[in-house]
């Protein structure tokens, strides 16, 4: 079997990392950006300081709000004429996943006019037209992932689009910016984070490399987590690696029914993702434990649990999920999706709508409908 690893050319960690954009625009050869963002506060702060480090050094932009919550190609045609008309040659991308994956649906119109009718995973786009991604939340891997979910207008049906040029050339990952992110959606992106991190490591699409990633950044989460949502510039510092190095492990590859679950749950009731993931992530991983041979053991062995290799393999994996558990509530998760909007004449609907999932398809363990709707009733 072959595999590939695809990553950023560069990649930036630490407070006050922002300072370096300029040294990275001037030696790429690129000319003028055009800047995607969004109208929130954190955004317009982080966009204000980019703009004076790049005024400060006779760096030409141009500025687009093109961020929707769910990309079609319709909704993306303003961002794709106004990167036309403004003569810009790059993108920068500031904000949280949805500005990161606009930018990089927008970077596939740009540069091929993406074709619905043609495979969505092709890799025949052009490589000129670089990204450089910067993220105010620490907790969604879009700065070093090459993927944007997509809705097809015609046929009402949503796919991923995924070619390797669009994973950005440069990412920034500054705890200054992220730590102006509100209590809230720090704690959302953060745990979406740690999910991220154990369905990579559990799916079947798991591999050495991937494995390596995955547990790595299981410890760097779980240990950082707490503190970075009070926004200790330490622990942001660690929580903004965690989650890249999470990325960097699966970034190529399915998750698994967590994600599943929850990408019908942010389209039925406007759920922050990284909540859902959240409220399902221990219950699903206690779903799939009978189908995960030792990895449960390495999991709550790297989250701290100090038994957890002198316990039988059963024991082990309650003491993963328990040590999950434990983490959402320390830091605030609701304890039920009903507490977050779930109605239970939606669920057949939810439930088959995560059956179909891409992500679903990476779980260790198959389900069937029922299984998902029961696994949706248990919350």
């Amino acid at each position: 079997m072959t595999q590939q690893k695809i990553m950023n050319e560069t990649a930036w960690f630490g407070a006050g990392a922002l300072r370096l954009l300029p040294q990275e625009i001037a030696q790429r050869g690129v000319h003028k950006a055009f800047i995607v963002t969004d109208k929130t506060p954190l955004a317009a702060v982080t966009l204000r300081r980019v703009t004076e480090f790049m005024d400060a050094h006779a760096l030409p932009w141009s500025l687009c709000h093109a961020t929707v919550a769910h990309l079609t190609c319709d909704s993306l045609a303003h961002g794709v004429a106004a990167f036309q008309q403004s003569a810009a040659d790059y993108l920068i991308a500031i904000g949280g996943k949805a500005v990161q994956e606009t930018t990089n649906a927008l970077r596939s119109l740009i540069t091929h006019q993406h074709n619905r009718q043609t495979d969505n995973h092709a890799d025949n786009a052009s490589p000129a037209t670089h990204i450089i991604a910067i993220p105010t939340t620490a907790g969604i891997s879009a700065e070093v992932t090459m993927s944007y979910v997509i809705s097809d207008e015609d046929t009402e049906c949503k796919f991923v689009c995924a070619t390797r040029h669009n994973t950005p050339k440069v990412a920034i990952m500054d705890a200054e910016i992220m730590a102006s992110l509100p209590l809230a959606l720090k704690i959302a992106t953060a745990m979406g984070a740690l999910a991220q991190a154990i369905e990579g490591y559990l799916t079947r699409d798991a591999w050495a490399v991937s494995d390596m990633l995955h547990l790595k950044a299981i410890k760097i989460i779980s240990q950082s987590l707490r503190d970075a949502v009070t926004s200790d510039i330490d622990a942001l510092e660690q929580m903004a690696l965690g989650q890249y190095i999470s990325g960097m492990g699966f970034a190529e590859q399915s998750l698994g029914l967590v994600h599943g679950m929850a990408h019908p749950l942010t389209e039925f009731y406007n759920l922050p993702e990284g909540l859902a993931h959240a409220i399902l992530l221990p219950r699903v991983m206690a779903w799939n434990a009978p189908y995960t041979g030792d990895k449960y053991r390495d999991i709550a062995r790297v989250m701290g649990v100090s038994h957890a290799d002198i316990v039988s393999i059963d024991l082990a994996r309650l003491a993963a999920v328990d040590a999950v558990k434990q983490l959402c509530r320390d830091v605030g998760i609701p304890s039920s999706l009903k507490q977050a909007g779930l109605r239970e004449q939606d669920i057949p609907l939810l439930a088959q709508a995560a059956l179909n999932d891409a992500a679903t398809a990476g779980n260790p363990r198959q389900p069937e409908l029922q299984d998902i709707i029961v696994l949706y009733h248990e919350y």
